[in-house]
Protein backbone atom coordinates (compact mmCIF):
# COMPACT_ATOMS: atom_id res chain seq x y z
CA UNK A 1 0.00 0.00 0.00
CA UNK A 2 2.80 2.19 0.61
CA UNK A 3 4.59 2.11 -2.54
CA UNK A 4 1.22 2.41 -4.18
CA UNK A 5 0.60 5.70 -2.00
CA UNK A 6 4.43 6.75 -2.90
CA UNK A 7 3.06 6.36 -6.91
CA UNK A 8 -0.23 8.17 -6.83
CA UNK A 9 1.59 11.06 -4.57
CA UNK A 10 3.98 11.65 -7.67
CA UNK A 11 1.27 11.31 -10.64
CA UNK A 12 -0.72 13.84 -8.94
CA UNK A 13 2.36 15.95 -8.17
CA UNK A 14 3.62 15.93 -11.46
CA UNK A 15 0.02 16.55 -13.16
CA UNK A 16 0.02 19.83 -10.68
CA UNK A 17 3.17 20.93 -11.73
CA UNK A 18 2.14 20.42 -15.27
CA UNK A 19 -0.60 22.55 -14.93
CA UNK A 20 0.61 25.60 -13.12
CA UNK A 21 3.48 25.36 -15.99
CA UNK A 22 1.55 24.50 -18.84
CA UNK A 23 -2.04 24.47 -18.22
CA UNK A 24 -3.21 24.78 -21.96
CA UNK A 25 -1.09 22.10 -22.74
CA UNK A 26 -2.47 20.40 -20.11
CA UNK A 27 -6.10 20.68 -21.34
CA UNK A 28 -5.47 19.90 -24.88
CA UNK A 29 -4.04 17.02 -24.04
CA UNK A 30 -6.79 15.45 -21.53
CA UNK A 31 -9.99 17.43 -22.28
CA UNK A 32 -8.87 17.75 -26.38
CA UNK A 33 -9.34 21.73 -26.46
CA UNK A 34 -6.75 24.67 -24.63
CA UNK A 35 -7.89 26.20 -22.05
CA UNK A 36 -8.30 30.24 -22.45
CA UNK A 37 -9.43 33.07 -20.22
CA UNK A 38 -10.41 32.58 -16.70
CA UNK A 39 -10.01 28.77 -17.23
CA UNK A 40 -5.75 29.04 -17.16
CA UNK A 41 -6.39 30.48 -13.47
CA UNK A 42 -8.65 28.25 -12.17
CA UNK A 43 -6.18 25.13 -13.65
CA UNK A 44 -3.09 26.54 -12.13
CA UNK A 45 -5.38 26.87 -9.01
CA UNK A 46 -6.51 23.27 -9.42
CA UNK A 47 -2.38 22.55 -10.36
CA UNK A 48 -1.74 23.98 -6.81
CA UNK A 49 -4.62 21.71 -5.22
CA UNK A 50 -2.95 18.71 -7.27
CA UNK A 51 1.01 19.15 -6.34
CA UNK A 52 -0.18 19.85 -2.45
CA UNK A 53 -2.44 16.16 -2.63
CA UNK A 54 0.62 15.06 -3.73
CA UNK A 55 2.87 16.40 -1.25
CA UNK A 56 0.58 15.39 1.78
CA UNK A 57 -0.15 11.55 0.53
CA UNK A 58 3.45 11.65 0.30
CA UNK A 59 4.64 8.95 4.05
CA UNK A 60 4.80 11.84 6.62
CA UNK A 61 2.58 14.58 7.91
CA UNK A 62 -0.45 15.23 6.10
CA UNK A 63 -0.47 18.92 6.98
CA UNK A 64 2.80 19.19 4.86
CA UNK A 65 0.52 19.50 1.71
CA UNK A 66 -1.80 22.17 3.61
CA UNK A 67 1.36 23.80 3.84
CA UNK A 68 2.28 23.92 0.87
CA UNK A 69 -1.12 24.67 -0.77
CA UNK A 70 -1.63 27.55 1.47
CA UNK A 71 2.18 28.89 0.30
CA UNK A 72 1.70 28.57 -3.02
CA UNK A 73 -1.96 29.68 -3.22
CA UNK A 74 -0.83 32.73 -1.39
CA UNK A 75 1.80 34.02 -3.86
CA UNK A 76 -0.30 32.81 -7.39
CA UNK A 77 -3.41 34.65 -5.95
CA UNK A 78 -1.24 37.69 -4.95
CA UNK A 79 0.76 37.80 -8.65
CA UNK A 80 -3.28 37.41 -9.72
CA UNK A 81 -4.25 40.66 -7.30
CA UNK A 82 -1.06 42.46 -8.71
CA UNK A 83 -2.03 42.53 -12.24
CA UNK A 84 -4.85 44.26 -13.86
CA UNK A 85 -6.77 41.62 -15.54
CA UNK A 86 -8.13 38.83 -12.86
CA UNK A 87 -9.12 40.72 -9.64
CA UNK A 88 -12.48 40.60 -7.88
CA UNK A 89 -13.80 42.13 -4.95
CA UNK A 90 -12.39 39.05 -2.70
CA UNK A 91 -9.13 38.18 -4.16
CA UNK A 92 -7.33 40.57 -1.76
CA UNK A 93 -9.12 39.16 1.33
CA UNK A 94 -8.31 35.66 0.07
CA UNK A 95 -5.26 36.39 -0.35
CA UNK A 96 -4.83 37.88 3.37
CA UNK A 97 -6.24 34.70 4.51
CA UNK A 98 -3.61 32.27 2.88
CA UNK A 99 -0.87 34.13 4.01
CA UNK A 100 -2.41 34.11 7.69
CA UNK A 101 -2.64 30.36 7.14
CA UNK A 102 0.36 29.85 5.97
CA UNK A 103 2.08 31.45 8.65
CA UNK A 104 -0.02 29.50 11.63
CA UNK A 105 0.63 26.22 9.40
CA UNK A 106 4.07 27.30 9.34
CA UNK A 107 4.67 28.11 12.84
CA UNK A 108 3.37 24.84 13.97
CA UNK A 109 5.15 22.94 11.31
CA UNK A 110 8.73 24.58 13.12
CA UNK A 111 7.29 23.94 16.22
CA UNK A 112 6.37 20.94 16.17
CA UNK A 113 8.32 18.11 18.35
CA UNK A 114 11.00 16.08 16.78
CA UNK A 115 11.03 12.60 16.09
CA UNK A 116 13.09 10.10 14.63
CA UNK A 117 12.22 10.05 11.34
CA UNK A 118 9.23 10.21 9.00
CA UNK A 119 8.09 6.97 9.68
CA UNK A 120 7.18 7.36 13.25
CA UNK A 121 3.88 6.92 12.49
CA UNK A 122 2.54 6.81 16.22
CA UNK A 123 4.33 10.24 16.72
CA UNK A 124 3.31 11.47 12.82
CA UNK A 125 -0.35 11.02 14.20
CA UNK A 126 0.12 12.16 17.53
CA UNK A 127 1.28 15.71 15.65
CA UNK A 128 -1.17 15.35 12.84
CA UNK A 129 -3.89 16.32 15.96
CA UNK A 130 -1.91 19.49 16.76
CA UNK A 131 -3.61 20.85 13.24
Amino acid sequence: MKKLLILTSVAEAATGVALLLVPALVGRLLLGTELAGVSIVVARVAGIALLALGVGCWPGPASLGMLTYSTLATVYLAHLALGDEWAGPLLWPVVGLHAVLTILLGRAWLIRPKTGGRNNSAASDKNENRF
